[in-house]
């Protein structure tokens, strides 16, 4: 008897199954879906070029040959870049700055002082951060103290080839 009572159920389970799957009823949720179509985005642009040769000028504004140049205490030498930016996007602004500045490339506070970057366009003053494409003049100034005594800072050497300027984005309210 058992066992018939256990066919049974076991038919039941079976015809049950059988009927919800073959269409008595649906183990399916409801969906729908629809293209949105929000359209592309493109990509904005930061760049920095330098436009012809920067200029090396000393205290009295003479201009200088920097490879063959010799300093002595108190001097004070100045470069001048033209520099094309490239700014394009929404929210999109960037510094210029000095780099290769640092000790590494012989520039302590005690012995240069390390001025700018100072920025025009057009012999008017800017100031970081750009927010447009612009043609600028950035200017660096490298005063050697005048303080150095005996023979301190003799032979020294200081890297100028690794001075550049660099143009980083910041992030603007809105990204972050």
């Amino acid at each position: 008897m058992k066992n018939t009572a256990l066919i049974k159920g076991t038919a039941a389970i079976a015809v049950g199954a059988a009927l919800l799957l073959g269409g008595g009823g649906t183990l399916a949720s409801w969906n729908a879906a629809d293209n949105a179509a929000p359209g592309t985005v493109v990509a904005g642009d930061l760049n920095v070029v330098k436009s012809g040769t920067g200029a090396w000028k000393d205290r009295a504004g003479a201009t200088i040959d920097i490879a063959t140049y010799k300093v002595v205490p108190g001097d004070k030498l100045t470069y001048t870049q033209v520099l094309d930016v490239t700014l394009t996007g929404n929210k999109m602004a960037a510094d210029i700055t000095a780099t290769g500045t640092g000790a590494a490339n012989g520039f302590t506070p005690a012995n240069v002082i390390v001025s700018g970057t100072v920025l025009t366009v057009d012999g008017e003053a800017v100031s970081n951060p750009l927010t447009t494409s612009k043609t600028v003049t950035a200017t660096i100034t490298f005063e050697f103290k005048a303080a150095t005594t005996g023979r301190a800072d003799v032979n020294a050497t200081y890297n100028f080839g690794n001075v550049a300027f660099t143009l980083q984005q910041i992030t603007q309210p809105g990204l972050a």
